[in-house]
């Protein structure tokens, strides 16, 4: 019965923990030092599903297939725009270290939002 509601052909959803998103971030400074990248700066998907993939999956007992870090490099692509735009708006934003959240003002949340035309803030 749980592979009917899965949908025909998926596989079921695996999530990323946080120990599971740090290192392919590591693996891949690693792999950048290491000269790794093809000419176009990237690395190759021979190159993540031997030396990045196999290395996560051994040691955190996981079977992430390249897909699934596809997935996550976009996830870390979307949160690395994020940041950056906070940081060229960045007047009244504060960083609070313990909590690792954006601080600012309500007066600030109001022009940044406005000013990326992000819709839902009240």
């Amino acid at each position: 019965m749980g592979d009917s509601q899965q949908g025909k052909g998926k596989k079921p959803y695996n999530p990323w923990t946080s120990k599971e998103s740090n290192m392919p971030l590591e693996l891949m400074v690693d792999a950048t030092n290491y000269g790794w990248r093809d000419s176009n700066g990237l690395l190759s998907k021979q190159i993540v599903e031997s030396r990045i993939l196999h290395v996560l999956n051994a040691k955190l007992g996981c079977q992430k297939t390249y897909h699934q870090y596809q997935g996550r490099l976009k996830w870390f692509k979307t949160r690395y725009h994020s940041f950056t735009q906070l940081m060229r708006h960045s007047s009244g934003f504060g960083w609070e270290s313990i909590s690792k959240k954006f601080t600012a003002t309500k007066e600030v949340w109001q022009d940044y939002f406005e000013t990326y035309q992000i819709a839902g803030y009240q």
